[in-house]
């Protein structure tokens, strides 16, 4: 259960965007839960009336995401607290932006993104622990995002 403390964090949008609506605050694995709002956020940026604004829409959410996690990170006093997720949210779009659709490589690429974000090999875990700012929360997840979608291109080939 989360405390009334934690739900009105909520409250605040800059808040309640870095914690991915809410999935940030699951008990277990917020970061897994946190990475599935990737899915509607890139059904959102791909609907009908938005040709071709994906990669600007990706770019304005990492950006906003910078500032984001910044100020969640400073109110919380952990600069990559777990229950920012906004990272994940965004990165786990771009990954399914670059990988081919069908629920087969969206699963395939959701559990290699998982994998990275977990595992953290170099240079995620470089930037992870040298960068402690909301550039840092979100490039460490993006170059998690890069890594899965090289994966996924190498399996295709």
């Amino acid at each position: 259960m989360i405390s009334s403390s934690r739900l009105r964090w909520l409250a605040h949008p800059v808040y309640c965007m870095a914690m991915g609506l809410g999935t940030g605050l699951a008990p277990r694995a917020p970061g897994t839960v946190g990475t599935l709002l990737g899915f509607p956020l890139y059904y959102l940026m791909t609907a009908p009336g938005l040709p071709g604004l994906v990669p600007w829409l990706l770019a304005a959410a990492f950006v906003l995401g910078i500032w984001l996690c910044d100020v969640t990170g400073r109110f919380l006093g952990e600069a990559d607290h777990p229950a920012i997720v906004w990272d994940e949210v965004v990165a786990m779009a771009f990954v399914l932006a670059l990988i081919p659709d069908g629920p087969g490589w969206q699963l395939a690429g959701f559990a290699v993104f998982r994998f990275f974000d977990i595992v953290k090999p170099w240079p995620i875990r470089y930037v992870d622990r040298s960068i402690k700012n909301g550039l840092g929360v979100m490039l460490d997840d993006a170059i998690a995002a890069a890594f899965t979608v090289a994966v996924i291109r190498l399996w295709i080939h």
